[in-house]
């Protein structure tokens, strides 16, 4: 078994130069190989144990999952996180979304008592990223998945930011059963409130890969084409009331919608609303303040 003959095997589902990174991971993640080991030819010089492990690992990825799921684990700002199917894959826009809320608290940080909630945790990136760059805030996490809470309570854990066995108090994070459709009555208890919701259309499947399709939950991928900001909604109208005064609502949105965004936060009476783009020029991110 070769290196070429790996992402050769995977052009059917992804790119050369997708292929080549996917396999190039595998080869890293699970028997420790550099770029200079694959050129060296260590793929072919492997035991006929980690060699029979490599073949099922390369069928995983020719059926389509994905190789984060393949592995188990997911990296995101620098951190390991586990991934399973009840959780999406921690993607580079939400990397984006964590560095513009710890931005907008950096000036805040020497006065600590901030009050951080993650409305959707999923497998926790958001929550525990916030909690371990911003050691002054207390991090509070909701999602409607027990699944997903139990993903992201061991990746609190993995990243130190929850010990074994805590309930969740003081600076650890503090993980919630919670629906955010239905979200409890607060008053003025968070300084920041940050999300990414549901925020794919149906229509929009026939434009996705198999590998999300497939693989990847439904619930926290896909909103009605004839509702498609019924969660941005309803978080809104949560934080109208729930935010501190001053207090920051930050959003990952989809790009299809960031002027509807723009109306609906004006019209629940947040203020300061700016949309910012990713990496690649699209509309995704939001910032609205009470």
């Amino acid at each position: 078994m070769t290196y070429q003959y790996l992402w050769h095997s995977l052009t059917g589902l992804y790119d050369e130069s997708e292929a080549k990174a996917v396999v190039r991971l595998l080869l890293a993640s699970r028997f420790g190989m550099s770029l200079t080991d694959i050129a060296m030819g260590k793929v072919e010089q492997l035991p006929a144990a980690d060699e029979q492990v490599l073949e099922g690992l390369l069928a995983d990825l020719k059926a389509g999952r994905p190789v984060q799921y393949v592995l188990g684990e997911s990296w995101f700002c620098g951190r390991r996180f586990h991934v399973g199917q009840s959780v999406l894959i921690p993607r580079p826009e939400t990397e984006e979304l964590c560095r513009y809320v710890i931005d907008s608290l950096a000036h805040r940080q020497a006065s600590g008592g901030l009050n951080v909630l993650d409305i959707g945790t999923g497998s926790g990136c958001i929550a525990v990223t916030l909690a371990a760059e911003l050691p002054n805030a207390a991090v509070e996490a909701w999602d409607l998945s027990e699944e997903a809470l139990e993903v992201a309570r061991h990746n609190a854990i993995l990243n130190g930011v929850l010990t074994p066995g805590s309930v969740g108090r003081c600076k650890e994070v503090c993980f919630r059963q919670v629906d955010a459709l239905n979200a409890p009555d607060d008053t003025e208890c968070w300084d920041v409130i940050v999300s990414n919701p549901p925020y794919v259309c149906e229509r929009e499947k026939d434009q996705m890969r198999k590998n999300v399709l497939d693989f990847e939950p439904h619930i926290a991928l896909f909103v009605p084409d004839d509702d498609p900001l019924r969660f941005y909604r309803s978080i809104g109208r949560y934080a109208r009331k729930a935010l501190k005064p001053g207090g920051q609502l930050f959003f990952e949105i989809n790009e299809h919608f960031a002027n509807e965004m723009e109306r609906l936060l004006q019209g629940q009476g947040f203020t300061d609303v700016i949309v910012f783009k990713d990496q690649f020029g699209k509309d995704r991110c939001v910032r609205a303040c009470r």
